[in-house]
C-alpha cells in the first residue's frame, strides 16, 4: 500500500438476491497510516464494508481502489498478502502455540515469533506455562481464555506484517482485565499501518484519525470523535448509551 484506498460509489447485495442493498453510495478515502474506526447498530453493514477489502465479496457497482489498480484486477493472493485480519472469533488449531503463529509465514525466526508474544501481551501467560511456546492449546484455542486467544491472533497479525489491518470487534466479548491487555497488544501493532477498526466499545476508537457512523447500510456521518460528539447525531447517542450520559 503506497497512498490510499478508495470506496467510489460501492454499491453491495448478494448475488440473485431480490433484497435491498446491504451497502448504498459508499464513498470513503483511507490514507495509508490512517486508523479508521467504523460505528453504527448491528446489521449496517459495517462487516460487510470490510470484507470487500479482501474480496470475500465483490462489490455489486461502483469501485473499490487499492493505489492506482481496481481490486478486481488484482490476483487475489497479492491482495491478501497485504491484509491482516482479527475477528472476534480467533480461528485455531489443535497444535502449539509457535505452530498457530508461525503458519502465516513459513520462514519465521525465533526472534520474530518472540518478538511478536511480547507485542502481543502475551509473554507472561507463555511464562507460566511448563512448555512454553510448545503448549498444545486444543482445537479452537480450548485450553486459552478469551483474551489470550485474542492475543495469540494478534501476535499471529504481528508475523504476517500486513500493510493493512482489520480489526472486527475484537475485544466484544472480553472482560474489562482481557480488554485491556488486548488494547495494549492492539496499540503496538497498528504502529505504521493502515488500521480499519470495527468497534464494540467506543472508548477503544476515540483516538482514531476518522470515525465512519454506519446505519442501513449508508455512512450517515463522519469525523473524529471531538467533531462527532459535538454534534445531535447518532455517534453522540450511541456514546451516550454506553456511558449513561
Amino acid at each position: 500500500l503506497d497512498n490510499k484506498i478508495e470506496f467510489k460509489n460501492v454499491y453491495f447485495k448478494y448475488n440473485n438476491s431480490n433484497k435491498n442493498n446491504i451497502l448504498e453510495n459508499i464513498n470513503v478515502t483511507i490514507k495509508k497510516g490512517e486508523t479508521i474506526a467504523i460505528v453504527g447498530e448491528s446489521g449496517a453493514g459495517k462487516s460487510t464494508f470490510t470484507e470487500l477489502i479482501p474480496r470475500l465479496y465483490d462489490v455489486t457497482s461502483g469501485e473499490l481502489i487499492i493505489d492506482s489498480y481496481n481490486v478486481k484486477n488484482l490476483k487475489l493472493k497479492s491482495l491478501r498478502n497485504l491484509i491482516g485480519v482479527v475477528t472476534q472469533h480467533s480461528i485455531l488449531f489443535n497444535e502449539t502455540i509457535k505452530s498457530n503463529i508461525s503458519y502465516v509465514n513459513s520462514q519465521v525466526t525465533e526472534k520474530q515469533i518472540l518478538h511478536a508474544i511480547k507485542s502481543s501481551n502475551l509473554d507472561g501467560t507463555i511464562n507460566k506455562l511448563e512448555n512454553g511456546l510448545d503448549t498444545i492449546i486444543g482445537e479452537n484455542g480450548l485450553k486459552l481464555s478469551g483474551g489470550e486467544k485474542q492475543r495469540l491472533s494478534i501476535a499471529r497479525a504481528i508475523i504476517k506484517n500486513p500493510d493493512i489491518l482489520i480489526l472486527d470487534e475484537a475485544t466484544a466479548s472480553l472482560d474489562s482485565e482481557s480488554e485491556k491487555k488486548v488494547h495494549e497488544a492492539i496499540d503496538n501493532v497498528i504502529k505504521h499501518r493502515t488500521v480499519i477498526i470495527i468497534a464494540h466499545r467506543l472508548s477503544t476508537i476515540i483516538n482514531a484519525d476518522k470515525i465512519l457512523v454506519f446505519s442501513k447500510g449508508k455512512i450517515i456521518d463522519q469525523g473524529t470523535h471531538k467533531e462527532l460528539i459535538k454534534k445531535d447525531g447518532m455517534y453522540k447517542d450511541l456514546y451516550r448509551l454506553q456511558y449513561n450520559g
